[in-house]
């Protein structure tokens, strides 16, 4: 493929089953699809298993394994690999999580929802849970923690991803992460 070719067409020609768009897609992103693995594996345990190049690839394979690997533009895509990588480093968790569900939880603040150095795959898999419960809830502020905890989004970044006001994205980031402690730590002060 030409090398001026827009990575935006190369999403397009992609969304037509070009396999040559996705193998130069993948050569043009692979250094930033590696950045933002790295980004997803420093709030993971030390003991993953997951080197970032592999992270992407397990990434592509699904991404582009969908039949609607359509993607609208750059941003879409980048938001669709970071959900791609978490939905990964989650079912890994899954599997390799030991302890009994909700044992030796610790009560947090508001304030630790930011990513752990090392996070417990237990940790990791109860975000996920109380993620998906936020979604049922308010889809748009499951949306902003996405971008912001998991891909790394700056609020400037987000609020252009979402097409809203960076004070919208301040307010919805905080009242999110409001729902999502709540969730997280029971009324008494324990670990739900």
């Amino acid at each position: 493929m030409d090398p001026a070719v827009p990575v935006t067409e190369l999403l397009q020609a992609m969304g037509e089953g070009k396999s040559a768009a996705s193998e130069e897609l993948l050569r043009r992103l692979q250094g930033q699809l590696r950045g933002l693995a790295q980004a997803q594996l420093r709030g993971v345990n030390a003991g993953h298993t997951w080197q970032p190049t592999a992270l992407v690839n397990e990434a592509w394979v699904r991404m582009v394994g969908k039949s609607e690997s359509a993607w609208e533009n750059r941003r879409h895509f980048f938001f669709v690999a970071a959900r791609a990588m978490h939905d990964v480093l989650v079912e890994q968790a899954r599997r390799g999580a030991t302890r009994k569900r909700g044992g030796g939880w610790t009560r947090r603040d508001l304030e630790s929802l930011e990513i752990p150095a090392e996070a417990p795959a237990e940790d990791l898999l109860a975000l996920d849970e109380a993620l998906a419960r936020l979604e049922r809830r308010d889809a748009r502020a499951a949306e902003i923690v996405r971008l912001r905890f998991f891909a790394g989004l700056s609020e400037s970044e987000t609020a252009a991803a979402l097409e809203i006001s960076e004070r919208t994205v301040r307010r919805e980031w905080r009242y999110a992460r409001a729902l999502l402690l709540a969730d997280l730590v029971g009324e008494d002060g324990s670990a739900a």
